[in-house]
C-alpha cells in the first residue's frame, strides 16, 4: 500500500512538473517556452499562432518559417496548425554542458508584410544521468605513521544533471577508520576528502577497502559508486606543498600544439625517496585531457589540442602532487582562453524579394539579414555596408539584424537590375570580412508614355493612288518593358470636307503604317492634317500624339483647257490681218489653262498645221500668233491655223484649237470668205451615252416635230410675204456691238466678227454679224430672198402690214410691219426707248431714202471708230473695221453717201457710265473700183 501511494504521489508531481514546464509567456514581442529535455521527435511544444495573437491563415499567407543562426534546428513549425513541434531530440547536457540555465533562441519570420518574432526555448533538466566517478577504483597509499585527522583527497563524482537532479550527497562505507569531509558545494570544483579517524597499524591490517557512493536528488534517485583501496605503508610524515594554491594562466585560442601554458611546483620536507614528487591531473575531464597535458616531473602544462574560444572560454584544472611516501597535495589551475579574430562574419539572408516594383517608395524593405560573428569583444563587433552609389541603404533593426531598404526613387528604364553586395566587417585585428551579393530586378511600372521622334511628320502621296496604298509610317517608342511597352496606333477622330478622316486614311494598329482608303484628287484636296495616337498596353494605358501633314502630289491627269478663242459648233469668227501688216504683227493670242500644278501646268504652244506655215508663228510660252513675214497680195484671204497646247507633264497632255485668220485690207473684201469658216467639231467620248439617249428621245418626238415645223414654216412664209411687200428696198444696216476700250480685269477682250454676203443686187444681199466670242450662236440679221419678188408682190396690191424697227441687235424680224408716220414707229418689244433713225416708212422707201439710211449707218460706224481712237486700236489690235461707205452701195443709184446728223451714237462700254460722243462730219466716201463697176452695170440696165 505504501508503494502504491508513493507511485501516485510521483505521478501527481510529474503532472505538475509537465504543466509548469509547458508554461508560456510573452515579453516585449517575444515568446518563451519551457520544455523538458529528451522529448521525442514530433512532440508538441506550443501554439505559436495563438501565443503571438495571429490568425493561422497569417502563417500560411506570410510563408512563416523558423530561422536559427546556428546549424541545428531543434524545432519545426507546422504552418497549417500554427504549432511548434520537436524536430530533433535535445540533450541538455550536450547543449549546455555545465551551464545550469540552458536555453536557445530562434526567429519566426513572416512576409507580406515582413515581420519577425523572437522565440526563446528553455530546456529543463530531467534526471537522466547518474553520478559517475572518474575511476571505478581508487588506490591510496597511506603511511602507518599518519596521525588521525589527516586528510586524503578523493576524486569527486560527476553528475551532468543540474538543479535538484545533480549530485546531492556522498555516503562512505565502512567508517571504522575513515570518514568523509566535504568542503563547500558538492561539485567538481570542490574537494572531497576522507579523514583518518584513528591510527592504522600496518602490522595488523595492510589493506583497507572502502565504498564511496554518490547520490543525486532526482526522482527517482540515481547513484554511482567507486571502490577505495587503501594500502598501509611504512611511515612518511611530510606531504608535498605547492608554491601556490591556485595558478592562473592564459592561452590564445589559436595556440599551437606544445605551447607552454604554466608550470606548477611543489616541495616535500622529507628526504630521500620520500621527497620525490610526481604531478598529474586530478578529476580531469575528457576535454581537458584532449587539450592539455602535464609533465609529471617538471610540472609543465602544455597544449596538446586545438583550443577554440567559441567552445571553451575558460578551463579549471586540479593538479595533484604525490611523494614516494604516498603523501599528496592539490592545487588548482585557471586557464583563460584569449579570443583571436579567427571567425569571419557569417551573413544569412532571412528574407529577400528578388523582384521589386520600380515605383516602390523610399524605405521599402527588400531583405532582412542576420550577421553572426562567433568571436567576442571587438572581434565580434560587426559593421555592415553596401556600395554608396546604389539607391539602397542598410539599417540596423536589432542586434545582429539588418534591413536592406530603398533609399531613393527607382527607375527601371535607367537601371533594370542591381547587384547589391553586402559587406560585413568585424572589429578585430586584422579585421575579417565576408560578402554576399543579392541580385535584384526591378519590375516595370507603366510610367512612360509612348514618344514619337518628331512632333510632326510630312507625308506625300500622289493623286489617283490605288486604294489601300501604304504611303507613310510612324513609330513611337516606349521606355517601359513587356506589355507596358507594347504600342498600338489609332487615328484620332476628325473630319475633312464633311466626311470623317477614317474615310480617307487608316493606320495599322500594330505597325503604324498609314494607308489611303480611297484615291485622292489633287484638284480637290491638296493637303490636310491627321493626328495619330500611340497607346501602350499598360493599365491604365498612356498615350502620345503626333501630327501628320499629308500633302497630295499632283499628277498630270488634266488636259489643258482653251479659254480663247472659244470653239463653237457653228460658224466661227476670224481674226483680221491687213495686207499692210508688218513682220511680228500680233494676230491674236491663244489663252489656255491647266488645272494641274507645277510643271504639269506649264503650257507650251505650237503651230501644228496652217494654210501657210511661212506666214504665221506661235509664241512657245505666251501663245501669241504673229506674222513672220510681210503679207503680200498673193496670200490667200482665208487662213486656217491649228495650234496645239501641250503641258509639261510626264506623259504630257495636249489640246488643239483652230484659229481662222482673214487676210484683207477692208471689211467687204472678206465678207464672202468669212462665211466658209467653220469650226472643226470634236466629239467627246464621254458624251456618247448622252447622244444616244438624245437620239432616242428625238426619234420619239420626230413625228410631232415635223408637224410643228411645217406649221411654223407656213406661218413664217406668209409673214415674210407681207413684210417684204413694204420693206423690199430697206437696206441692211450693220451694227457694232459695244466694246470695252478699258478692258476688264481677268477677262478676255471682246472680239466681234462680221460675215457679209453680197450679190449684184443689193436687195438680195445678206449681212450677218457674230456675237462676242463668249456667246455660242451667231445672229442672222437679215433674211435670204430676192427683193424683186417682194416688189412684184407689192405691185400686185397686197395688203401692207406694219413694219417693226430693228431691235438692239439690229436683227430684223420676219413679221410684217404696218405703215406709220416716218420716224415715229412703235418701239420694238422689250426695247427701252425709241430707236433714232430706224423708224418705219409709211410707204415703200424710195431709192434715195434707202441710200440715205445706208449712209447714216455707215457714218455711225465710222464715227464710233474714229471716236475710240488710239485707245481702241491698242485694246483691239487684231480688228480693223473697214469703211462701209466705200464698200456698200445701192445699185443703180448715183447719189453721194453723206453723214446723217441724227443717227444714234454707239453704246458705251458696260464698265463705265454712258458718255456723249461728239458728232463728226464725215466726208463723202470716194467710190471704189467695185462701186464703179457696179454703177456701170446699173447704168447699162
Amino acid at each position: 500500500m505504501a508503494m502504491r501511494r508513493n507511485n501516485r504521489l510521483l505521478e501527481w508531481l510529474l503532472c505538475i512538473f509537465i504543466v509548469c514546464a509547458f508554461s508560456v509567456y510573452a515579453v516585449s514581442g517575444q515568446v518563451r517556452y519551457s520544455i523538458p529535455e529528451e522529448m521525442t521527435v514530433g512532440s508538441f511544444v506550443g501554439n505559436i499562432a495563438k501565443d503571438l495573437g495571429l490568425e493561422p491563415q497569417r502563417l500560411v499567407a506570410g510563408r512563416a518559417r523558423v530561422f536559427t543562426a546556428g546549424d541545428s534546428e531543434y524545432l519545426r513549425l507546422d504552418r497549417e496548425k500554427g504549432q511548434l513541434l520537436v524536430k530533433e531530440r535535445m540533450d541538455r547536457e550536450q547543449l549546455c554542458l555545465e551551464i545550469s540555465a540552458c536555453s536557445f533562441s530562434f526567429d519566426v519570420i513572416l512576409e507580406n508584410p515582413m515581420e519577425m518574432f523572437r522565440v526563446t526555448v528553455e530546456i529543463l533538466d530531467i534526471n537522466d544521468n547518474s553520478p559517475v566517478f572518474p575511476k571505478k577504483e581508487i588506490e591510496l597509499e597511506i603511511s602507518e605513521s599518519v596521525l588521525p585527522g589527516a586528510l586524503f583527497s578523493i576524486e569527486s563524482a560527476i553528475d551532468q544533471d543540474v538543479g535538484e537532479n545533480t549530485l546531492q550527497k556522498y555516503v562512505l562505507n565502512p567508517t571504522d577508520h575513515f570518514n568523509l569531509k566535504i568542503q563547500g558545494r558538492l561539485d567538481v570544483s570542490e574537494n572531497i576528502e576522507i579523514v583518518l579517524q584513528k591510527p592504522m597499524d600496518r602490522e595488523n591490517t595492510k589493506h583497507h577497502y572502502l565504498t564511496l557512493t554518490a547520490v543525486d536528488g532526482g526522482d527517482p534517485r540515481r547513484s554511482g559508486t567507486v571502490k577505495i583501496h587503501i594500502v598501509v605503508l611504512d611511515a612518511n610524515d611530510n606531504a608535498p606543498i605547492f608554491s601556490q594554491a591556485t595558478y592562473k594562466a592564459s592561452v590564445l585560442e589559436n595556440a599551437g600544439k606544445g605551447t607552454l601554458v604554466t608550470t606548477v611546483s611543489a616541495t616535500d620536507a622529507d628526504e630521500g625517496s620520500s621527497a620525490n614528487i610526481e604531478f598529474y591531473f586530478e578529476h580531469a575531464t575528457t576535454t581537458i585531457r584532449e587539450l592539455f597535458t602535464i609533465d609529471p616531473i617538471s610540472g609543465e602544462v602544455k597544449v596538446v589540442g586545438d583550443i577554440d574560444y567559441e567552445r571553451n572560454k575558460q578551463f579549471r584544472i586540479k593538479v595533484k602532487a604525490k611523494d614516494n611516501g604516498g603523501l599528496t597535495n592539490s592545487c588548482g589551475i585557471v586557464i583563460d582562453v584569449i579570443d583571436v579574430n579567427d571567425n569571419t562574419p557569417k551573413i544569412t539572408v532571412m528574407s529577400f524579394s528578388s523582384a521589386l516594383p520600380e515605383d516602390s517608395v523610399p524605405g521599402t524593405i527588400i531583405a532582412m539579414i542576420n550577421i553572426q560573428d562567433l568571436d567576442s569583444g571587438d572581434n565580434a563587433k560587426v559593421s555592415c555596408s553596401i556600395d554608396r552609389n546604389l539607391p539602397f541603404k542598410i539599417e540596423s533593426a536589432l542586434a545582429n539584424y539588418y534591413n536592406l531598404v530603398t533609399d531613393s526613387v527607382l527607375d527601371r528604364e535607367q537601371t533594370s537590375e542591381y547587384n547589391v553586395t553586402i559587406t560585413a566587417v568585424d572589429g578585430g585585428y586584422p579585421p575579417r570580412s565576408s560578402k554576399k551579393t543579392l541580385s535584384l530586378k526591378l519590375s516595370d511600372v507603366n510610367d512612360h508614355a509612348p514618344q514619337f521622334q518628331q512632333e510632326s511628320y510630312d507625308a506625300y502621296v500622289f493623286e489617283n493612288n490605288a486604294s489601300s496604298l501604304s504611303f507613310h509610317s510612324v513609330s513611337a517608342t516606349d521606355a517601359d518593358w513587356g506589355p507596358n511597352a507594347r504600342v498600338s496606333y489609332f487615328l484620332e477622330d476628325g473630319s475633312l470636307n464633311g466626311a470623317p478622316l477614317s474615310s480617307y486614311v487608316t493606320v495599322n494598329a500594330d505597325s503604324g503604317v498609314l494607308y489611303a482608303v480611297k484615291p485622292f484628287d489633287y484638284e480637290q484636296i491638296k493637303s490636310f492634317k491627321i493626328h495619330v495616337k500611340a497607346q501602350d498596353g499598360g493599365s491604365p494605358p498612356l498615350s502620345g500624339n503626333v501630327t501628320i501633314n499629308i500633302f497630295i502630289k499632283d499628277q498630270n491627269d488634266n488636259t489643258p483647257q482653251v479659254l480663247y478663242p472659244v470653239q463653237t459648233s457653228g460658224s466661227l469668227g476670224a481674226e483680221m490681218v491687213p495686207r499692210s501688216a508688218d513682220v511680228g504683227y500680233l494676230v491674236t493670242k491663244v489663252v489656255a489653262v491647266d488645272v494641274d500644278s507645277g510643271q504639269n501646268a506649264w503650257l507650251s504652244y505650237k503651230l501644228q498645221k496652217a494654210t501657210d506655215r511661212a506666214l504665221f508663228e506661235v509664241g512657245l510660252q505666251n501663245g501669241e500668233i504673229r506674222t513672220i513675214r510681210q503679207v503680200t497680195d498673193k496670200d490667200a484671204v482665208k487662213q486656217k491655223l491649228t495650234v496645239v497646247v501641250e503641258d509639261n507633264g510626264q506623259p504630257s497632255r495636249s489640246a488643239t484649237v483652230n484659229v481662222n485668220v482673214a487676210v484683207a485690207d477692208s471689211f467687204p473684201e472678206v465678207l464672202s470668205e468669212l462665211t466658209d469658216f467653220t469650226v472643226d467639231r470634236e466629239y467627246n467620248d464621254k458624251l456618247t451615252f448622252y447622244l444616244v439617249l438624245a437620239l432616242a428621245v428625238v426619234s420619239v418626238l420626230f413625228t410631232f416635230s415635223i408637224i410643228a415645223l411645217i406649221t411654223v414654216k407656213i406661218h413664217r412664209w406668209r409673214q415674210n410675204r407681207l413684210f417684204y411687200k413694204y420693206a423690199a428696198n430697206l437696206p441692211v444696216i450693220p451694227h457694232y456691238p459695244p466694246v470695252y476700250p478699258d478692258g476688264t480685269m481677268g477677262t478676255l477682250q471682246r472680239v466681234y466678227n462680221y460675215e457679209v454676203c453680197g450679190t449684184t443686187d443689193s436687195r438680195m444681199s445678206d449681212v450677218k454679224f457674230a456675237r462676242p466670242c463668249s456667246q455660242n450662236t451667231l445672229v442672222d440679221v437679215s433674211r435670204m430672198g430676192t427683193m424683186q419678188r417682194e416688189k412684184r408682190e407689192q405691185e400686185d396690191g397686197d395688203v401692207s402690214e406694219e413694219q417693226k424697227p430693228p431691235n438692239n441687235d439690229w436683227r430684223f424680224t420676219q413679221q410684217g410691219q404696218r405703215p406709220g408716220p416716218s420716224g415715229a414707229g412703235p418701239h420694238p418689244e422689250g426695247a427701252g426707248g425709241a430707236i433714232v433713225g430706224t423708224g418705219p416708212w409709211p410707204n415703200p422707201p424710195t431709192e434715195a431714202e434707202q441710200l440715205q439710211a445706208l449712209m447714216a449707218a455707215a457714218n455711225e460706224v465710222s464715227e464710233a471708230t474714229a471716236t475710240l481712237g488710239p485707245r481702241y486700236n491698242a485694246q483691239f489690235p487684231m480688228q480693223h473695221v473697214p469703211d462701209y461707205r466705200q464698200n456698200v452701195y445701192i445699185p443703180g443709184s448715183t447719189a453721194t453717201l453723206t453723214a446723217n446728223p441724227q443717227q444714234m451714237m454707239p453704246q458705251p462700254a458696260l464698265q463705265g457710265p454712258p458718255q456723249a460722243i461728239p458728232q463728226v462730219d464725215v466726208p463723202n466716201a470716194a467710190q471704189t473700183p467695185a462701186s464703179k463697176k457696179k454703177s456701170t452695170k446699173k447704168d447699162k440696165k
